[in-house]
């Protein structure tokens, strides 16, 4: 790979600004981190970040919503919007030099938007439209509810919202979200593609130098739901969701925990997927991933079936997940290492993605860590690493969420 060649700098003011210029390139991009996400809404106001972030680009500085959508077209650039739980980010691609013409408009964006009154109600309309749809996705709402579950609030409340708390919102109300939350200390630009490292700086220090710290907004805090949670739904199919802890993206022995989950779902010679469905033909879905916030993480596993085969798709998926200590072959972590670095070269090729990694290393780590280290740490892997990992941190203390026709039932030994 390319030597890389990876610059940060810190504005007085606690913005943070990673820089990575790649010269093989034509384009640029960047991704903006603000951290003002849904862990921020208000108790019985979930959803107000999320209407917040349609609201942020509808009008900013001295453009009005049509201006500023005419503007950023005229760069030709590839943008979008999106909330989390700690951030509302924005990411953009475009030609290198048309870039720094589009970070000055996302400078207005974050510092001067105009949040118009006029258009709060289509705002929270089009949030709601999209929390019903989730209500008809029984897939994505398993994930989501499963969360809500493993994780203490508020890392497990949806960012994107409740159809509850959303009459509880109002223009004010999210206005204040925005006064409250919008500032440059804990924001974090990342920038990469075909640009001058220092002219990057300079550009940062003029659109957000002057920006003012506020104190960090209170995030209230509060316990988890039940680890075991069926929900009715009058259908021929069920949705499985499990999950158990993991360790976070910052903990030394992170890549042996990814290997790990790899070995259960990492392609079509996967141990879920060749065993749970090709195998038993139990279901016609099935994953695992590993979900990392900053301070822990979980594996989150799902799998989509008929009704008549859930339960012992729920018991097979589980003795699976349990026996992963038992032994891992050299073939299989040889094909995960093998689908990482193809990965990893295919992410060399992108600036949205080196922009969002460099961004994401600096909230976990604190640092950025380079395509070159992190192959060394996948090359460093071995089975009996992998299986180290695996017997210090076994699967076990399950949450199940089922959306279904039936509940199922949980192994007493598990329960």
């Amino acid at each position: 790979m390319p030597h890389q060649t990876i610059v940060t700098h810190a504005l007085s003011n606690g913005m943070t600004l990673v820089v990575e210029p790649m010269n093989d390139v034509r384009s640029a991009a960047f991704s903006l981190l603000v951290p003002s996400g849904g862990n921020y809404d208000p108790d019985g106001q979930c959803g107000s970040a999320a209407v917040l972030c349609d609201l942020l680009t509808r009008g900013a500085g001295d453009l009005d919503s049509k201006q500023l959508s005419a503007a950023l077209d005229n760069l030709g650039v590839q943008r979008g919007e999106s909330v989390g739980n700690s951030f509302i980010t924005f990411t953009v691609a475009a030609l290198a030099d048309n870039l720094p013409a589009a970070l000055r408009l996302y400078g207005d964006v974050v510092r001067r938007p105009r949040i118009p009154e006029d258009q709060f109600s289509a705002a929270r309309a089009g949030v709601e439209q999209m929390l019903r749809a989730l209500e008809d996705e029984p897939r994505q709402k398993v994930i989501q509810e499963l969360r809500r579950h493993c994780y203490d609030l508020p890392w497990g409340r949806p960012s994107d919202g409740e159809l509850s708390d959303l009459p509880a919102l109002s223009a004010e109300s999210v206005h204040a979200h925005f006064d409250r939350c919008f500032r440059p200390n804990g924001t974090i630009l990342g920038v990469a593609g075909r640009i001058d490292a220092d002219e990057v700086i300079q550009l940062a220090e003029d659109i957000f130098g002057d920006w003012d710290e506020k104190p960090d907004p209170p995030v209230s805090s509060g316990p988890r739901a039940g680890r075991f949670k069926h929900i009715d739904h009058d259908s021929t199919q069920t949705h499985i969701g499990i999950a158990y802890e993991a360790i976070p993206y910052s903990d030394p022995d992170y890549y042996a925990a990814w290997a790990a989950i790899s070995v259960l779902s990492g392609g079509m010679s996967s141990r879920l997927f060749t065993e749970v469905r090709e195998k038993r033909g139990l279901c016609y879905a099935i994953s695992a991933s590993l979900n990392s916030l900053k301070d822990e993480a979980r594996v989150l596993c799902y799998a989509g079936t008929t009704a008549e085969r859930a339960q012992e798709t729920l018991d097979i998926t589980l003795q699976e997940l349990l026996r992963l200590g038992d032994g891992i072959g050299d073939d299989e972590l040889n094909r995960c290492k093998a689908r990482a670095k193809s990965s990893l070269v295919m992410q060399q090729e992108s600036t949205l993605a080196r922009s969002s990694a460099g961004a994401r290393d600096w909230y976990h780590l604190g640092r950025v860590t380079t395509l070159d280290e992190i192959i060394a740490k996948i090359d460093a892997l071995n089975v009996d690493a992998v299986l180290d990992y695996v017997r210090r941190h076994p699967a076990g203390d399950f949450t199940i969420l089922t959306i279904g026709p039936q509940p199922l039932e949980v192994p007493g030994d598990l329960s």
